[in-house]
């Protein structure tokens, strides 16, 4: 299973080449896979190098608010790194 963070689009150079931000990290991907136009600003999600989606700006400020919020209960143990796990994992792994 993947998760895809939104990723916010900081710059775009003639390659169609994007530096994103993802929960302040900045790494490079290709916008090649997505049919419609990018613009810096925008918010994508990507997988392996690529941006594969343009997501809505209030849906990706909304789901980075919800991961923020997870890794900050995970954080002072409010939950932990099994909790919600659906199972697939067991504390005696």
């Amino acid at each position: 299973m993947c998760l895809s963070i939104p990723s916010k689009v900081k710059s775009i150079d003639e390659n169609n080449y994007a530096i994103v931000e993802t929960l302040g990290v900045e790494r490079g991907v290709s916008l090649d896979l997505i049919s419609e136009p990018v613009s810096v600003g925008d918010y994508v999600l990507i997988h392996v190098g690529f941006a594969m989606e343009k997501i809505d700006t209030a849906y990706a400020i909304e789901s980075l608010k919800a991961y923020e919020e997870i890794a900050k209960m995970m954080k002072d143990g409010t939950i932990d790194e099994f909790e919600g796990d659906m199972g697939l994992l067991s504390k005696n792994s």
